[in-house]
């Protein structure tokens, strides 16, 4: 078994590979799939989020953009404009769920409808259990932005889905919800309860042609990783690769878009959870 950062260049190397061939083998581009539809995305205004705004921006989308800082989300938009794209800024703190509501309401009243829904807003904690005794908000606020606030989005807008019977849900998770990820149990937590919630609802909602879609992102070179000296000198995909992850998502409406490396690891994960829990505590401890 090889260590953690060999782990984390396997991977990365991996999704690259599978996006490339997922691109050879469809029939529609992201313009067929979004141009002239309205897309929300949260955590828009920087990192992943501002890569795929500007990316299915110029696919002729109309792009909702969500995100607490409004100066950095007129900047997107500016950028959206320029490539042909019809922005609307929503400045909004995801974690004040009347901010929230009232929101989402505007976005509602200003477009009929959301066609696309991309919950890119995300909170990482990087924090041990021995760490933890006495932070039990630390699990508050990452299931309050990566569960909640999502939770609060999809309802309001599968509704319209449903309705017009067409929708597609994409929520980015992690990498760390196949591998485990010790030491960010919290914010790998709260995005397992999003996969959980979303493959139960994909079930109601079927038969009216709304998707809901996991991307397990494997680690992005942003802001969220920078503090995180353990990783400064891993592999990681870049802002843009990480949007073409999530275009995929868009395009093709899959339950799942995970390299076959994180898949392989929940199948092992089944068979010899023992003997996988010892490689991680290995990796752990000498990371600590």
């Amino acid at each position: 078994m090889f260590g953690i950062g060999e782990w984390f260049h396997r991977i990365t190397r991996c999704m690259d590979t599978e996006l490339s061939l997922a691109r050879l083998r469809r029939k529609q581009t992201l313009a067929d799939v979004v141009a002239g539809r309205t897309v929300l995305i949260t955590g828009a205004s920087s990192g992943i989020g501002r890569a795929a705004a500007l990316l299915i921006g110029a696919a002729g989308a109309t792009v909702g953009l969500v995100a607490r800082r409004e100066e950095e989300l007129r900047e997107v938009a500016k950028e959206i404009e320029t490539l042909g794209g019809k922005p609307y800024v929503y400045p909004c703190d995801l974690t004040d769920f009347d901010a929230l509501d009232a929101m989402v309401e505007q976005v509602l009243a200003d477009h009929g409808g959301v066609d696309v829904l991309i919950n890119n807003a995300g909170r990482s904690i990087r924090r041990r259990l021995d760490e933890s005794y006495d932070r039990p908000h630390d699990y508050d606020r990452t299931m309050q932005l990566n569960y909640q606030a999502p939770v609060r989005l999809m309802l309001a807008v599968v509704p319209g889905m449903r309705e017009r019977q067409y929708g597609s849900i994409v929520n980015v998770l992690s990498i760390a919800n196949m591998s485990g990820a010790p030491g960010y149990a919290a914010y790998a937590a709260s995005k397992a309860a999003l996969d959980s919630l979303c493959a139960n609802l994909q079930v109601e909602t079927r038969s009216d042609n709304v998707r809901f879609t996991s991307v397990f992102m494997p680690m992005v070179r942003t802001a969220m990783l920078a503090p995180n000296q353990i990783y400064k000198d891993a592999r990681a995909l870049t802002p843009e690769q990480a949007a073409h992850a999530i275009a995929a998502g868009v395009i093709d409406r899959p339950r799942r878009v995970a390299p076959i490396l994180g898949r392989l690891t929940v199948l092992l994960d089944q068979i010899i959870p023992e003997k996988l829990d010892n490689i991680r505590a290995k990796f752990f401890r000498q990371g600590m």
